[in-house]
């Protein structure tokens, strides 16, 4: 054991110690599994192993050294999730917090103020003694650094951070706020949190929705690595439509407006859809996936609908019932909610905590535990449509539609199947032909069927509706393009994905999801332009 005297607090995982003996400084770095600090004597008690031995004779240096912190060339700063949840220090630690102030009270002899940094739900409790150690100004949403000692806590909080005089703890506001900033309130509506972009997600409930939503991608990423599936990248930028909707947000570079020249030869457009390009890539990958931005220029306003979104596609070969596809897709949702219902990396009291009312978290709970209850049932189209003609026509439920057989289903109907009839999740397969794409495969003829159908699904579930949409694709090339030419349209712009077909083409297939409404699902939120940074819709683009 070595000891010597340090001004300075070692709250880094390394740090670099100068000795200094009679010849010439010596520098060496000390992981911190190699001492311990007191913070009551400020003394360092450095082990030393066989490993450090054998850099220098530390002994015959006598206790004569400088410390420097290299924690800004190294190391992060200490943050709210470790100190609560992964890393915790022990007790009588010297700590430095960084984060916003949460919120403040203060009285004659102690101030209680309450920080986040956004990395948790859970806020750092710092009891200051005497609350004059605070600055003047100090307001809820103001940047502060706090140094004190980590103690155990004597409230809720299992730990607190204690700042007084003796511990030579400080107060530093880095960063204020003004009288006008929106925030120093607490609670707002969400609808008025709509009309500040650029402050509602210091919003403690709307922050919970974003980090649900990153927990959220790194559990898919962590699926389909376990599926043996490539996560891929396919462009932005296309010349196609796949959905052949022409919801189509048109390209134009600026120096090329007013002429005719085109920037990239042909007009090209924001992507609807990456399944094309997915498609070529299954085609040599195998199994691939993407979870990409895409764009509709679509007027729907309604809770459910963005112009920009961020949709989940996926590509499998080798595939020749869409059962596969169903089973999948379920099997992907649930190793999601799994993950909410088991509390991992705390997604399920990151959310249930901020949810806004003990309403809104019994919602959450009852959703997961439906979604995780049984398998997930599966209808045809036509099975679908005869169950809500008898509910319509025996006057159990009327619908403002009751659509024919060939008929898109609306809304009402969605909802009603998934959120009534079944009361769980559905898969509504086959749908007819002329309702779906140009690329899907045709099935054989079935009796009952009053027209072709095609092999297709849509997930279905209670509240929210169409969740994902997916299908076999046409891999023959003759079919393909007797399809396209029976719809009417130019073959030109897919002459590159036609290619596909020619040359090893497999049977294949895959779906879509659209990201922010399986949030919005999981986490009971009512509008869905509340689980995406900076929403996109008709008329609103706001920063």
């Amino acid at each position: 054991m070595f000891k010597c005297k340090c001004k300075d607090p070692l709250q880094q995982k390394q740090s670099e110690i100068c000795f200094t003996p009679k010849k010439k400084p010596f520098l060496v770095t000390i992981p911190f599994s190699f001492y311990q600090y007191n913070p009551q004597d400020h003394l360092i008690q450095i082990m030393l192993s066989s490993k450090l031995r054998t850099v220098g004779r530390f002994s015959s240096f006598g206790n004569k050294f400088q410390h420097r912190h290299l924690a800004t060339k190294f190391e992060l700063p200490l943050c709210t999730k470790e100190l609560l949840q992964t890393n915790t220090p022990a007790s009588d630690t010297h700590v430095q917090v960084n984060g916003w102030v949460a919120s403040s009270r203060i009285s004659k002899n102690v101030a209680f103020i309450d920080i986040n940094d956004g990395t948790c739900e859970e806020n750092v409790q710092c009891v200051i003694r005497p609350p004059t150690l605070l600055p003047a100004d100090i307001k809820n949403g103001a940047g502060i650094q706090i140094n004190g000692i980590w103690s155990e806590g004597k409230g809720k909080q299992k730990y607190e951070l204690q700042v007084n005089d003796k511990a030579e703890g400080n107060v530093k506001i880095l960063g204020g706020v003004d009288a006008l900033f929106p925030m120093i309130k607490k609670d707002h509506t969400p609808q008025y949190l709509r009309t500040i972009p650029e402050y509602r997600w210091r919003d403690p409930s709307m922050a919970s929705i974003l980090r649900f939503r990153s927990q959220v991608e790194t559990t898919l990423v962590n699926f389909f690595d376990a599926e043996s599936f490539t996560k891929t990248h396919p462009p932005l930028v296309t010349a196609s439509d796949c959905e052949g909707a022409g919801e189509l947000f048109k390209i134009e570079s600026n120096s090329k407006i007013g002429t005719e020249e085109q920037f990239f030869g042909k007009d090209a457009y924001l992507t609807v859809s990456t399944q094309l390009h997915l498609e070529t890539l299954c085609s040599a990958l195998n199994r691939v996936w993407t979870l990409t931005p895409c764009f509709r220029a679509e007027e729907s306003d309604t809770n459910r609908h963005l112009s920009e979104f961020w949709m989940l596609e996926v590509e499998v070969a080798f595939i020749d019932r869409i059962s596969q596809l169903t089973k999948f897709s379920e099997k992907m949702i649930k190793s999601v909610v799994s993950n909410l219902v088991e509390d991992k990396n705390n997604m399920r009291t990151n959310l249930l905590k901020t949810a806004r009312s003990n309403e809104t978290a019994e919602l959450m709970k009852n959703r997961w535990e439906m979604l995780l209850a049984k398998e997930w049932d599966s209808v045809t189209y036509t099975q679908a449509i005869k169950i809500i003609h008898e509910a319509h026509d025996s006057g159990k439920v009327k619908f403002s539609a009751r659509p024919s057989w060939g008929d898109s289903l609306g809304s009402e109907h969605e909802k009603w199947l998934a959120g009534v009839y079944f009361k769980n999740p559905v898969f509504v397969t086959d749908y007819p032909l002329e309702e779906k794409a140009f690329y899907m495969k045709i099935n054989e003829p079935t009796l009952g069927e009053e027209a072709p159908t095609v092999a297709c699904f849509d997930l279905l579930v209670p509240d929210i509706g169409e969740l994902i949409g997916g299908s076999l694709r046409e891999h023959n090339l003759e079919n393909l393009k007797r399809e396209i030419s029976r719809r009417g349209m130019s073959p030109d712009p897919l002459s590159w994905y036609f290619k596909i077909c020619e040359n090893g083409s497999v049977p294949h297939g895959g779906y879509g999801m659209g990201f922010e409404r399986l949030l919005q699902y999981l986490s009971c939120t009512e509008n869905i332009r509340d689980v995406i940074p900076f929403p996109r819709s008709a008329d609103n683009c706001l920063c």
